[in-house]
């Protein structure tokens, strides 16, 4: 399988993820114009089952390095094989919730809130199972994430504001269900790890490499999915009249929902490859600066804020810093 021995490439790897997990949302704003949310996710969790086979069977299965996919899979230990799949169903219903808080609230929102939420309860948990690192300096900077988030929901609060002053107590729910999905997503990368080889030149028995994680991961995911898809649809988001179905759909628009979950997955196999020469302390700071990349994408091509009043711009210049800065303060105290 195809692993990396040189921090320069991890770090390479690493900024690859960032830019994967930045840009996934864009596939949803595309679809969603026209279809219904429950048609773009079911996509993209074939596309994150998609990637995972492609990956496995090419990079996870070349080379005399590590095991191949089928070896990795024939030596697991039962545990390990539930542990991967409990990972994808925990990692499905925080995303789906993130979603839908983005469809409602937009991108430039949504995923600060729903991310900087999911930081720092990460921050929590992967401390408390592997205590390393400053706690003054990881605790400043899980509240300047925190802080972060408030901006986030200022700057909505005054762009809704603006837009429609009855309608802004409503649409706030997007923020809220996108903490909702924030609060479950904290915990799937640690469940992840639990799988996990820590070396892969000589990966332990009975663990799982990352090509077999990611696949049971996507398993777990398109397993879990028709449930969480009724749940959401019932409940969340109900608004479907008018639009196609999942038969009917375009084409094109299909594509683009399968896209977005395979940069999902490639964004997840190069950061599990990356971190273990580059060092958890920059593989970690640099999937979460994805956060900054989804903002640019949702101001600068979504337009998502282009009519709203100065204050809602200052508000999120200052979400932008103040995240920025608590990635900074994180990624030192791991060093």
């Amino acid at each position: 399988m195809f692993i990396t021995s040189h921090p320069t490439v991890a770090i390479g790897l690493c900024l690859f993820t960032m830019l994967c997990w930045g840009s996934w949302a864009n596939a949803q704003k595309y679809v969603t114009q026209s279809s219904p949310l429950y048609v773009f996710y079911r996509d993209y969790v074939y596309g994150i089952l998609l990637a995972s086979l492609l990956i496995g069977f090419t990079l996870g299965s070349f080379g005399e390095q590590g095991r191949s996919l089928i070896a990795d899979l024939q030596q697991a230990r039962v545990s390990s094989l539930l542990i991967a799949l409990a990972a994808g169903v925990v990692f499905n219903i925080g995303n789906m919730l993130l979603t839908v808080g983005i469809s409602i609230a937009g991108i430039s929102i949504a995923m600060p809130v729903g991310t900087g939420l999911s930081l720092a309860i990460g921050l929590v948990v992967n401390y408390l199972a592997e205590p390393k690192g400053s706690i003054p300096l990881l605790v400043v900077g899980a509240v300047a994430i925190l802080v972060a988030m408030v901006f986030s929901a200022l700057a909505y609060r005054t762009k809704q504001g603006q837009e429609d002053a009855g309608a802004s107590s409503a649409n706030n729910r997007g923020i809220w269900i996108a903490l909702a999905g924030g609060l479950v997503a904290g915990f799937f990368f640690r469940i992840t790890a639990e799988s996990l080889v820590p070396d892969l030149e000589s990966p332990e028995s009975g663990l799982l490499t990352p090509y077999t994680s990611l696949l049971l991961f996507a398993v777990g995911v398109n397993l879990s999915n028709p449930l969480i898809e009724y749940l959401v649809r019932r409940f969340l988001q109900t608004d479907e009249q008018d639009q196609p179905s999942y038969p009917q759909t375009p084409f094109k628009a299909h594509l683009a929902g399968l896209g977005g979950g395979v940069i999902w997955g490639l964004g997840m196999i190069t950061l599990l490859l990356g971190t273990g020469q580059a060092g958890d302390a920059v593989s970690y700071g640099l999937s979460q600066g994805a956060t900054i990349v989804s903002v640019l994408w949702g101001l600068f091509v979504w337009h998502e804020f282009k009519d709203a009043p100065p204050k809602a711009n200052r508000y999120l210049w200052l979400m932008g810093t103040t995240y920025v800065v608590g990635l900074v303060l994180i990624v030192l105290a791991r060093a």
